[in-house]
C-alpha cells in the first residue's frame, strides 16, 4: 500500500480556480498529475490501487463542500487508498467541451480504464450528466447519479426550464444522451426526489434494465450536500465497489434524512400545506426533542390549536 502524502491533508480552502488547480497538482504530482481542458475545465489523477473512482465536480460544489476544499473522491484515497481521476468545471458546464471529449477519447485509445479492476463513476446533477455520459468510455463500470439531467436538447426537454442558458449548447454530438451512454454500464444506482418534477422527469428518462433508482423524496434540490452532511456518499461509494450496494441498503443508509434539518422542514412544509395536523405533531414534538426549532415550536402550537378546535366540533356536533 501506498503511503498516503502529507500534501493530501494540505487544505485547498479560499483558493481562486487557477490557484487551487496550482495546489492541486502539487498533491497530485507523487501519484499522477493535473491536465488542463481548455480554461474551464481539467483532469486531476491520484494513482494508487486498482479501483478507480471517477468523480465529476464543479469547482463551486468543491469550494463549498468542506473548508478544505478538497474533491469528493479524496477522501477514499485517503481511507481506503483508491485511484481517483476527478473531472472539475469551473462552473456549471455539463461538461460539454471538446477537449473533454478528446480527453477520454485519449483516455480510450491508451486502454486506461483496462489497467483497473474496477471503475466507478459518480456525480450529481449537472455532473451527475456527465458522470452518466463518460462512462460509455469504461464499458462494465458502475455508477452512482444523483438527481442527473438526461439531456438538456430542448427538443427532447423542453418541459426543463431551469437551465435555459444551455439550451444554445450541443447535446446532440459526442457522449450526448446520458441514458444511452450507460447501457453498457455494469450497474447505475441513480437517486432523485420525486417532489422535484422536472427531477422525475429526467430519471424516468433512464429506464433501463441496468438501472435501480431510489426515490429520496424531501431531500429538496440539494441532493448531494444533503448526503454529504448525513455522511453516507462515501458509504455508499464503498457498497458500490463491494457489491453490497442495493435498494434495501439505499434505504437503510437514507433512513439518516430523517435527522436532518433540511429534509426535517421539507416535510414539514408538505404536512403544513395537506393540513396534516396530527402528522405534524408528530414531527414537531421529534423535532423539539432533538435541538430547539422556533419554527417547528410554531408549527406544534398551531396544529394542536387546529386539533383542539376539530374536537370541540366534533363534540358540539354530537350534542
Amino acid at each position: 500500500m501506498h503511503d498516503t502524502p502529507p500534501s493530501l491533508d494540505q487544505s485547498l480552502g479560499g483558493l481562486q480556480w487557477q490557484g487551487w488547480l496550482e495546489a492541486a497538482e502539487d498533491v497530485a504530482d507523487q501519484d499522477g498529475y493535473v491536465e488542463y481542458l481548455g480554461p474551464d475545465h481539467a483532469a486531476i489523477l491520484i494513482e494508487k490501487k486498482p479501483i478507480l473512482l471517477v468523480t465529476f465536480e464543479s469547482f463551486g460544489s468543491v469550494s463549498a463542500r468542506t473548508e478544505n476544499a478538497h474533491p469528493l473522491g479524496w477522501s477514499m484515497v485517503r481511507t481506503l487508498d483508491w485511484s481517483h481521476l476527478c473531472l472539475i468545471s469551473k462552473g456549471d458546464t455539463w461538461f460539454r467541451d471538446e477537449r473533454v471529449y478528446g480527453y477520454f477519447d485519449r483516455l480510450v485509445d491508451d486502454g486506461f480504464f483496462e489497467d483497473f479492476e474496477q471503475v466507478i463513476f459518480y456525480g450529481a446533477g449537472a455532473c451527475g450528466y456527465a458522470a452518466a455520459a463518460y462512462s460509455v468510455a469504461a464499458p462494465g463500470a458502475k455508477v452512482l447519479l444523483l438527481q442527473p439531467q438526461a439531456t438538456l436538447a430542448p427538443e427532447l426537454t423542453e418541459w426543463d426550464d431551469r437551465f435555459r442558458h444551455m439550451r444554445r449548447t450541443d447535446f446532440s454530438s459526442r457522449y450526448a444522451y446520458a441514458p444511452d451512454m450507460i447501457e453498457a454500464a455494469e450497474k447505475v444506482f441513480l437517486l432523485y426526489d420525486p417532489e422535484i418534477r422536472a427531477d422525475a422527469m429526467h430519471a424516468a428518462l433512464f429506464n433501463r434494465p441496468n438501472v435501480e433508482q431510489f426515490r429520496t423524496r424531501f431531500m429538496g434540490a440539494a441532493l448531494e450536500p444533503a448526503l454529504v452532511r448525513m455522511e453516507v456518499i462515501l458509504r455508499m461509494l464503498a457498497q458500490v465497489s463491494s457489491d453490497r450496494l442495493d435498494i434495501t441498503n439505499i434505504a437503510r443508509l437514507c433512513r439518516a434524512r430523517h435527522g436532518d434539518p433540511r429534509y426535517q422542514l421539507n416535510l414539514l412544509r408538505r404536512l403544513r400545506q395537506e393540513e396534516r395536523h396530527k402528522l405534524i405533531v408528530l414531527l414537531c414534538k421529534r423535532v423539539l426533542k432533538e435541538r430547539s426549532a422556533p419554527l417547528f415550536r410554531t408549527a406544534l402550537e398551531n396544529s394542536e390549536q387546529m386539533l383542539g378546535a376539530q374536537v370541540r366540533n366534533e363534540q358540539q356536533t354530537i350534542e
